[in-house]
């Protein structure tokens, strides 16, 4: 099974790296950009078929390692896998 987690700074949280690309993006002439936020993404391929189970494990992985949780939030999202 493969899952997705994303992991974006908390709202509130300052992105500087966000406010880089909102910059670049409006100096380039995209003025309609109001706010950018950067985050991360990790794709897992686990050894399971169990989805409920999955989500457990990969919510324990970001609470200890993907992610900070005092200024990040994380989604979990399984991944259909085409073969």
């Amino acid at each position: 099974m493969k899952v997705k987690v994303e992991v974006f700074f908390k709202e509130g949280v300052l992105d500087p790296q966000g406010k880089t690309v909102k910059n670049a993006l409006q100096h380039l002439g995209y003025d309609e950009v109001d706010d950018v936020r950067v985050g991360k993404v990790f794709t897992l391929s686990l050894k399971t078929s169990d989805r409920e189970a999955a989500r457990k494990r990969v919510a324990q992985m970001c609470e200890k390692l993907l992610s900070n949780p005092v200024v990040e939030t994380y989604s979990i999202d399984t991944v259909e896998e085409t073969r």
